[in-house]
């Protein structure tokens, strides 16, 4: 990419130029995500981290609109090698800064340095600071942004124009974000419940299950909704991205009329499918934050919410083999390490367990952090990503296709019995 790349400032240029595009993922999440911008109709490069890819500002209005598991669109403004401020400040000044900068709000430059001369992160930001200030609109407040911690970063609503400076092996990259908040956002979930569950992460267990619209789905610790949710979104073909605002628009190429045509295609593709999705907890508080955030969502007539135990939901689960090729469990139970926990979480993995085994066509999607407790489970998993969920590290497990249902042994009866006696159920 050039050092000093060409960039559009009006919505008529912008819509025949291209932009050097990344769609930051969560760790593990990568290959999820380069299946949804194929079904996208746009080729990317898996990198550590994201999926790298090229278009015009129509693919960054479409992958903001529609990516369900990234977390944020970024352009690439610059690549350049910088062992000295000298040097950084003299390529930065030449990336044209203006077609990225809002007429008023703020601009907050974010830096990571590893392995590199440069190893001062606030220095480096005030070298970028330097070269945006030449070209910022009067009354543009520009400021160094602090480094994220884990996964629970980006807790603020204010609206600004992020600028990423990662500086590795002297190797320096600038970009400029277009999503403004992150993407997990989706503007529904205003109630959440313990232990919440990004809606980016629910949609990449749901995405890499193979679960579709036509197959049943039940989440019997829901908390929040997060995971039934996405489901009746996914189902109903709705992008993620229509009920909310992003940092694009704030762009002196943003294309009004684009971006009008691009939301109406969008709108015009959701369907109102029958869905079967079902969601439960045992905590009456949870299920009614989850339905209103269902209807925040607009797929309250997807979901059936029930305040029900995890063996009050199991026993409803009906043979759903023959008319759809078999139904999933998709949830993501207590870890053990987390809100508090201190009870024995073996007999709650050992139920789920159990009916998978005994009910006939169900499947089971599972976010683990423990092996061990994934292994009371006792029926094959298979990992299909890796990835962290609250600073935690976490491994999405997916079971083999169901076999006809088998009567537990007498060992797993007892375990059985004894988790609907201790009510160990996800709060």
């Amino acid at each position: 990419m050039p050092t000093s790349p060409s960039r559009p400032t009006s919505p008529s240029r912008a819509r025949h130029s291209d932009f050097d595009l990344f769609a930051v993922t969560a760790p593990g999440l990568e290959s999820i995500a380069a299946g949804e911008l194929k079904a996208l109709g746009i080729k990317g490069r898996q990198e550590t981290g994201g999926v790298g890819f090229e278009g015009t500002i129509e693919r960054i209005y479409l992958a903001n609109l529609w990516l369900r598991t990234v977390s944020r669109v970024i352009v690439r403004l610059g690549r350049f090698h910088a062992s000295t401020f000298y040097e950084l400040e003299r390529r930065a000044k030449k990336i044209d800064w203006s077609d990225f900068l809002p007429a008023s709000g703020s601009v907050e430059v974010r830096v990571t340095c590893r392995k590199s001369r440069l190893y001062h992160s606030d220095a480096v930001a005030e070298r970028v600071l330097g070269a945006i200030a030449r070209v910022a609109p009067h009354g543009v407040d520009l400021r160094i942004g602090a480094q994220p911690v884990g996964d629970e970063s980006e807790t603020e609503n204010e609206s600004r124009q992020l600028i990423v400076v990662r500086i590795v092996d002297d190797q320096c990259e600038i970009s400029a974000d277009s999503s403004g908040e992150l993407l997990h956002r989706r503007g529904y979930r205003q109630e959440i419940a313990k232990a919440p569950l990004r809606e980016t992460l629910a949609a990449a267990m749901i995405l890499a299950s193979g679960w579709q619209k036509e197959q049943p789905l039940l989440d019997p610790m829901c908390g929040s909704g997060t995971i039934p949710i996405e489901a009746a979104l996914i189902g109903n073909g709705k992008a993620p991205g229509l009920e909310r605002s992003f940092q694009f628009m704030t762009w002196p190429g943003f294309d009004p009329a684009l971006w009008s045509e691009t939301v109406a295609s969008a709108k015009a593709s959701v369907r109102e499918n029958p869905l079967d999705i079902r969601a439960a907890d045992r905590d009456a508080g949870a299920i009614a934050a989850a339905s209103r955030n269902a209807e925040r969502a607009g797929v309250t007539g997807n979901v059936r919410f029930a305040t029900e135990t995890v063996s009050g939901a199991f026993a409803t689960l009906e043979d759903p083999a023959d008319r759809t090729g078999g139904g999933w469990i998709i949830t993501n139970p207590p870890y053990g390490v987390r809100v508090g926990e201190t009870g024995d979480l073996r007999n709650l993995y050992a139920t789920i367990g159990s009916v998978v085994r005994e009910k006939k066509g169900w499947r089971l999607g599972i976010l683990a952090a423990d092996d061990s407790l994934a292994r009371h489970v006792r029926v094959p998993l298979q990992s299909r990503f890796d990835t962290q969920n609250g600073g935690i590290p976490v491994r999405y497990l997916v079971s083999d296709k169901a076999e006809p249902g088998k009567r537990p042994r007498k060992r797993e009866q007892a375990t059985e019995r004894s988790a609907r006696l201790t009510g160990a159920d996800r709060s």
